[in-house]
């Protein structure tokens, strides 16, 4: 059975998945936003300017390593991962703030707010504004500032102020929770910078494209490399922008297998991970209708992971989407699976990734073996693992 491409169909469904649950105050701003999107992003001059900035100043392409250590050490597939991480900021953040602060200077917005879970995010809004002379302002999670400090001071030497968020879990949903609120209060002068490819429409469908250049990229490579297409993609999904970013020029090859990875925490019960594909429900969370964690009351339930980025408890709606039609396998990884390979990583290829990417190397390991040694299986290698030093630190290092 051939599986198509979501449709974007009238305030941006996948299916049934995504669309504008919003309060009335954010209708016309979302509209203005989907407008200029469309107009802009069809914009010669603006996808010149998108472009040059991302060559000069993020500095795509990006690479497609061969890891033979590990192909050798684990046996079957070679294992290619796609460099993300050597992006300016060290992960593949940049791609979409870029996009969106440019969009926001065509639209005539001058002050920038955006939320953040590993900071990765956050940093990446502080650079483009930097670098594009606009305001920025982030809001993230008490929680997340402390076990992602390096991070913050990178925000606040940017020139971004950062507004510590404590109410609920004090993570990444409650730090767009405060986005959002400051939306809404501030519309005339303010983009809201969303992160990932969660949100009301048009966020997922912009924030996809923006991060599609992973795959368009990828493609191009591993075609060069390999002279075929891959068996495997594998990537990391919290609110799902990398993973959609590099499945996107795939979805119609139902020869590559595409998997999504989830935060498996510390084991399946609820509070205890954030894999929301895979023991979550149908419900609506910050605008849109999608996978949530919630109790049989509907009250969304605490996460927990390892993973500040993807401590979530939901999921992007065409992610929703393609768990349904099938195209994409999602699965959960543990705290401890990804310390593994964060570990096997470093040591074997002297590459330390986030911990995030590390849960889609965790189960890459796995699925290498099951295939013959001709064939090539693709990681997506969001981040890199400076952030998270102090955290692996404290698990293995006496």
């Amino acid at each position: 059975m051939k599986i198509k491409k979501a449709p974007i169909q009238p305030r941006g469904r996948f299916g049934k998945y995504g669309g504008q649950y919003v309060p009335e105050t954010l209708m016309k701003p979302l509209q203005d936003l989907e407008e200029a999107y469309d107009e802009y992003s069809r914009d010669p001059s603006f996808k010149k300017e998108l472009r040059n900035l991302l060559e000069s100043y993020a500095g795509r392409p990006t690479p497609l390593y061969l890891a033979r250590n590990l192909t050798r050490n684990l046996g079957g597939a070679k294992i290619y991962l796609k460099r993300e991480d050597l992006l300016h900021g060290g992960a593949h953040k940049i791609n979409n703030t870029l996009g969106q602060v440019l969009l926001a200077r065509r639209m005539g917005k001058k002050r920038i707010i955006a939320e953040t879970g590993a900071g990765q995010h956050g940093v990446a809004t502080a650079m483009a504004c930097a670098a594009l002379g606009l305001q920025s302002e982030i809001y993230m999670g008490r929680e997340d500032m402390e076990r992602q400090k390096l991070n913050v001071y990178r925000m606040k030497m940017l020139g971004a102020e950062v507004h510590p968020v404590d109410s609920g879990s004090r993570t990444l949903k409650d730090a767009i929770n405060e986005s959002l609120r400051d939306w809404v209060t501030n519309v005339e002068n303010t983009y809201y910078l969303l992160g990932s490819a969660v949100g009301p429409h048009p966020y997922p469908t912009m924030v996809r494209d923006f991060q599609s250049i992973i795959g368009r990229e990828a493609r191009q490579q591993i075609l060069a490399r390999e002279d075929k297409l891959p068996s495997a993609i594998i990537a990391c999904v919290g609110g799902g922008s990398n993973s959609i970013g590099i499945f996107h020029h795939f979805l119609h090859d139902l020869e590559v297998e595409l998997y999504g990875v989830e935060a498996g925490g510390q084991d399946i019960r609820p509070g205890q991970h954030a894999a929301a594909l895979v023991a979550g429900s149908e419900g609506v969370l910050h605008g849109m209708l999608t996978y949530l964690l919630q109790d049989t009351n509907g009250q969304v339930q605490n996460t927990r992971s390892i993973s500040a980025g993807l401590d979530y408890p939901a999921v992007g709606p065409e992610h929703a989407y393609l768990k349904n039609t099938g195209r994409v396998k999602y699965s959960a990884v543990s705290d401890d699976d990804a310390l593994d390979a964060f570990k096997r990583l470093s040591n074997q290829e002297g590459i330390m990734p986030a911990l995030e990417p590390a849960h889609a190397l965790s189960y890459a390991f796995r699925l290498a073996k099951k295939y013959p040694t001709k064939d090539s299986i693709l990681v997506n290698l969001s981040g890199r693992g400076d952030k998270d030093v102090e955290i692996a630190a404290r698990h293995f290092i006496q």
